[in-house]
Parts: C-alpha cells; structure tokens; sequence
C-alpha cells in the first residue's frame, strides 16, 4: 500500500492548485471538500482490489499529487457503483471524481497497470456503439480474445448459458443514431476513438453514462 505520511509534491504550487480545479470542473464537485472521514473507503465493495483506497485517491488530488492519482489502479478498479457518492457526507460525487481521473488518464497517455483494463473497456464500448446497449456474451469473446485468456471460466460461462444468464443474440436498444453521436462527440473531444481507447467509464456526464441513458429509452428483456 503506498504511504501517504509523507508525499513527495511534484511541480510547484500552482501546477497543484490547476490539477486540482481541472478535476473539480470535469467532476462538477468539490474534491477540496473532503475531510478524510473514510466513509468512501468503508463502504467500498472493490477496496480490496485497489492500491490507494478512494479516501486517499481523494487525498492526493486536494495535494495536487496528478502523478500518482493518474497511475494508480484504483481509477481503473472502481466500478462507478456510486455508493462513496450516496455515502458522502460533504455530498462530493467521488464517483465522478474517478471518471474525472480516466480521462485525464487517457489525455495524457498514461496506461493502467493492468493492460487487461484496456481491452475490458474497449470491449464493452464497442458493444454499447454497436447494439446501444452492452451485450453480456459479446462483450465477454471480445475480453477473451483480446487477453488471450480463452481458457478461463469456461465451466461458469457454460453454466450461465445453460440458465439463460447470457444471451446468445444480441438485443438492440432505440436511439442508436443518439448513441452514435454520443460516440462520434467523445472522439472528437477527447481526440481519440472512444471504442478502441475506452477513455471514459460510466461516470455521471461521460459518453458511456449519455450511451446508458440513451439506452434506457430501448426495449429491454
């Protein structure tokens, strides 16, 4: 776990202080708010799995620390559940916060440590472009051949198709022309192909989150 007693601040006070705003700006909050309760971290399903607990990811944004915010595993592990948010009792949208940190992970080319992550979101973004909507099945070969991983889980995948958990045909949400303008909008501002870079999780405001709430519209099972 690494140590946040005594950080090493990297660049000089207004590099800090501009981190900090672009991030309070892109996450329409205010991470400066924070006062280190530990709620976020406590209710945490995925803490566990995550280097630096939200708490802390909170911690090094207030210090301006982009580095090690931009690195660190947890912005990539956090499954924007949205329960720190609902938890918070200064009422930031920590959620938000790490969309907030993927993107500007992405701008600047910082890979996640697990390269699987990429392949992951690239995976589930192609299939919300194509369909409107993830489907499960899909999303699930594309991981595999990406990762090269064809062997794993296969007697859950098998048990899961026998119970009808996963379906073998894709279903197509409306307003697919919507979506694709979502997708077509995020390319351009953020200079890249959402679906091959999968830049931005389903954070509030993001192009997966607009994608959801598009999808929403469709028919569903």
């Amino acid at each position: 776990m690494p140590n946040l007693k005594s950080p090493l601040l990297v660049g000089g006070a207004s590099e800090r202080r501009d981190f900090l705003g672009q991030v309070d700006a892109m996450a329409a909050t205010t991470v400066e708010a924070c006062y280190q309760c530990g709620k976020c971290s406590g209710g945490c399903p995925l803490s566990f799995a995550m280097d630096y607990q939200p708490r802390q990811v909170m911690r090094l944004i207030q210090l301006g620390l982009a580095e090690e915010a931009l690195a660190s595993r947890t912005i990539w592990v956090c499954a924007t559940c949205f329960t720190c948010t609902a938890r918070c009792p200064r009422d930031i949208d920590i959620a938000s916060v790490m969309d907030a940190l993927r993107v500007l992970a992405r701008r600047r080319r910082i890979q996640p440590g697990d390269g699987n992550v990429v392949v992951f979101h690239r995976s589930f973004l192609n299939s919300v472009r194509r369909y409107g909507r993830s489907h499960e099945l899909g999303l699930l070969l594309g991981y595999k051949l990406g990762t090269l991983r064809l062997t794993e889980d296969l007697v859950l995948g098998a048990r899961m198709l026998a119970k009808g958990k996963l379906s073998i045909l894709p279903e197509t949400a409306k307003g697919r022309a919507e979506i694709a303008a979502i997708f077509a909008e995020a390319a351009r501002g953020e200079g890249a192909d959402v679906g091959s870079a999968g830049p931005r999780a389903a954070g509030a405001g993001s192009p997966t989150a607009e994608a959801g709430k598009a999808g929403e519209a469709g028919e569903r099972p």
